[in-house]
């Protein structure tokens, strides 16, 4: 009788244990679709529908009923968009008004969350509450007192500046009487006061989510550098920024996107669309898509370069995290 010999290939398989594949939670993701569903409803369809906008010619609010067709043009509203030089001078109103935002804002926030954490606690508390009151103000509720503030007849800074002495006032300005004074008919000036109501408006988020950060350093940290003979500005560079890098390019990236969709304000202090020399992407989208006569396509593209232009400053972000990890 002859014996069969099994092939050691057949015996290794029948001997290994055979795997099972790990079972897929699917509960976490059923949580999440409701949450989903919601962001696309309110996000990913409005967003849809602008982009579809943008590759027709819509001058008509029937045409946006569905009661008129829709004259397909393709790349056309880009193409007069990029090609009109009044769009670079917006683009770089916008570039220039953003950089200069980030950078103020960032600093100092960062100053005001080093000063919270290194008071008491009390006095912290204290201080943070009133900084947070400029960030709990509404954005059209603070631009109108602000623009009250630069009122040319009526506002504090005309006030005060009556109030200097006739010689002082004519030796520095070249002016005594500053009623009637347009605070916002200069293009730098407008862009000095926005710029300030825009960092009063920012800065206490910063302040705040730095302060946050400051309370995850370890002080065992701080007090070894302070026994070396470390200065204070020796210490934050080479210590507490370190540790806080993710924490200060979030906040980088989300100054940029806030910045460059700053509309509330311009609109309030420059009254309307009507002071086209300061424009910026999100107002000059409102302009094109709402003045007479209305161009819903062309205020669409506008609004998609914009988008575009965040979601790559985005991505540079998300890149140098990356990079950062790899480096790690």
């Amino acid at each position: 009788m002859s014996t069969r010999t099994e092939h050691p290939a057949t015996a290794a398989a029948r001997d290994t244990p055979t795997r099972r594949r790990p079972r897929v939670d699917r509960l976490p993701y059923l949580l999440l679709l409701p949450c989903l569903v919601v962001i696309g409803v309110l996000l990913l369809w409005p967003l849809g529908q602008v982009v579809a906008m943008s590759f027709f010619r819509l001058n008509s609010v029937r045409q946006l009923r569905g009661d008129r067709e829709w004259p397909f043009v393709g790349l056309a509203n880009y193409t007069q968009i990029l090609g009109d030089p009044f769009f670079r001078t917006v683009l770089r109103n916008t570039v220039l008004f953003a950089a200069a935002n980030v950078l103020l804002t960032m600093v100092l926030g960062t100053l005001v969350g080093l000063l919270l954490h290194r008071l008491g606690r009390k006095m912290a508390t204290f201080v943070a509450s009133c900084v947070m009151l400029a960030w709990a103000t509404p954005a059209l509720t603070g631009t109108i007192v602000w623009k009250w503030i630069f009122d040319d007849t009526s506002g504090l800074v005309t006030w005060a500046f009556n109030a200097l002495p006739d010689g002082l006032s004519q030796a520095l300005f070249g002016r005594t009487d500053w009623s009637g004074y347009g605070w916002f008919n200069s293009p730098l000036l407008f862009f000095a006061i926005l710029t300030l109501v825009v960092v009063w408006h920012s800065f206490p988020f910063i302040a705040v989510s730095v302060l946050a950060g400051l309370k995850s350093v370890p002080s065992e940290l701080h007090e070894a550098a302070r026994v070396d003979g470390a200065g204070p500005w020796t210490v934050f560079w080479k210590i507490t920024f370190p540790l806080l890098r993710p924490v200060f390019g979030i906040l980088v990236v989300l100054s940029t996107i806030w910045d460059f969709k700053v509309f509330t304000q311009q609109f309030v202090l420059a009254g309307g669309t009507q002071d086209r020399p300061t424009f910026m992407l999100s107002i000059y989208s409102y302009a094109e898509a709402f003045s007479p006569p209305p161009k819903y396509g062309v205020g669409s593209a506008i609004a998609v370069i914009l988008t575009l232009i965040l979601l790559v400053v985005t991505g540079m972000y998300v890149r140098m995290v990356l990079r950062q990890e790899d480096a790690s």
